[in-house]
């Protein structure tokens, strides 16, 4: 009996104590609240600036409660919050988990917008636009990959409302990136490595027709051929050049100053 009698009073002892640590601990309210009020207080903190707090309120709906209408808003929203939070590779698994669940989604052309977005200015700073002394090192895997899907928005959902802002964003892009490869071009000039100077331009006629900066290429080209002792190819390239841009500076220019000074040396950053 008198065992019996301790043996009760740890058991008591024991549920005592763990009562008592349960009740010292606090349970977060993203455990206990409903969908809705965790959806508000996540739209509310966004809406503030207060992209964690948002971030944290969201991943803890989507985990709680799988599906449905708040789930796939939350899923949207829980990928601009992470672009804002300047955590782009979160933004991106985020939105293409939200495309690979719901492909057919009313929103999904909103989704691949972001994405755009997203890459569109993952390499925006000021050292990466003003300040970069070699332009063959700068690395534009992200507005390419920008230009890629804004041009896969524009393909799947041609009537989207974000069409015509991809649509000017693909624009300055592609002016972006002809003019990078048209600064590598001339840096390999400057460096009297003639022939990937003229493939670096040729890329840029290949695949950058409408941009401005094919002028320059051509300019480019027509530098490069005379280098090598190639005059002939140097005036048919001239020929283009006067054809398609008959007030390039390449064309305007006293040649005996482009001879001292050339153009193309403007194009090099700190050149």
């Amino acid at each position: 009996m008198r065992m019996m009698r301790c043996l009760r009073l740890l058991s008591l002892l024991s549920l005592l104590l763990l009562v008592a640590a349960c009740g010292g601990k606090r349970l977060d309210k993203t455990e206990t609240l409903p969908v809705d009020q965790l959806y508000e207080i996540a739209r509310e903190s966004l809406s503030n600036g207060n992209n964690d707090r948002a971030i944290r309120y969201y991943q803890r709906l989507i985990a709680r409660f799988p599906f449905g209408l708040y789930t796939e808003q939350a899923q949207l929203d829980l990928a601009f919050a992470l672009y804002k939070g300047k955590k782009p590779d979160q933004a991106i698994s985020a939105v293409d988990r939200f495309l690979k669940t719901y492909p057919t989604h009313s929103k999904a052309d909103y989704a691949q917008y972001l994405r755009g977005i997203v890459n569109f200015y993952r390499e925006m700073s000021f050292l990466g636009r003003f300040v970069e002394l070699d332009p063959a090192h700068r690395d534009l895997n992200a507005p390419r990959q920008a230009f890629t899907d804004f041009s896969k928005l524009l393909r799947d959902y041609p009537d989207s409302a974000y069409a015509a802002d991809a649509r000017q964003r693909m624009v300055y892009l592609r002016n972006t990136l002809a003019r990078h490869e048209v600064q590598v071009a001339a840096y390999y000039l400057r460096r009297h490595a003639y022939v990937a100077a003229l493939n670096r331009s040729k890329y840029v006629l290949e695949n950058y027709q409408q941009a401005p900066e094919t002028g320059d290429a051509l300019a480019l080209m027509v530098e490069a051929y005379e280098r090598l002792g190639e005059q002939e190819l140097a005036d048919d390239t001239r020929r283009v050049l006067q054809l398609n841009h008959p007030d390039h500076a390449f064309l305007t220019e006293d040649r005996s100053v482009v001879r001292r000074k050339p153009f193309w040396r403007r194009l090099v950053p700190f050149g």
